[in-house]
């Protein structure tokens, strides 16, 4: 029965394509939300501040500053609620669960952003030209 029910979430996990961010960066989630016989996208803008991949059951915690008030949202990663997760910005931190910020505010809340750096490899290699003496 484990077996079967295992299969089925695996299905259900490949129909939906999740972008790939981690705790520390700005994410906005595109929320559906349903309003009477019609509905909506809502933009949720914030900090992942805890992640949990469980399968299907996996979730990631959001955390915002709503007029000078701090509010978190979960969201299940495979919802069908979920229209799609953008990154805006990477976040440089070391722990997985950024609980600590709860107790923060201000200045002492904000995140460095990690910064990419491209291979000095991509930079300077340009396509190889051979010439033939035909």
């Amino acid at each position: 029965m484990q077996h079967i029910i295992k299969q089925l979430e695996q299905e259900q996990i490949k129909g939906k394509k999740v972008s790939s961010f981690s705790t520390g960066d700005t994410i906005v989630v595109k929320v559906k939300i349903k309003e009477g016989d019609r509905e909506r996208l809502q933009a949720y803008e914030g900090i992942v501040i805890a992640k949990k991949n469980r399968g299907i059951n996996s979730s990631f915690t959001v955390r915002k500053i709503s007029h000078d008030e701090g509010v978190e949202r979960v969201f299940q990663t495979y919802s069908p609620q979920i229209e799609s997760v953008q990154l805006k910005r990477r976040g440089d931190v070391r722990k997985a669960k950024l609980y600590h910020l709860r107790e923060l505010s201000g200045r002492k809340a904000r995140i460095r952003e990690k910064i990419v750096q491209k291979n000095d490899k991509e930079q300077t290699a340009a396509p190889a030209t051979t010439t033939d003496s035909a």
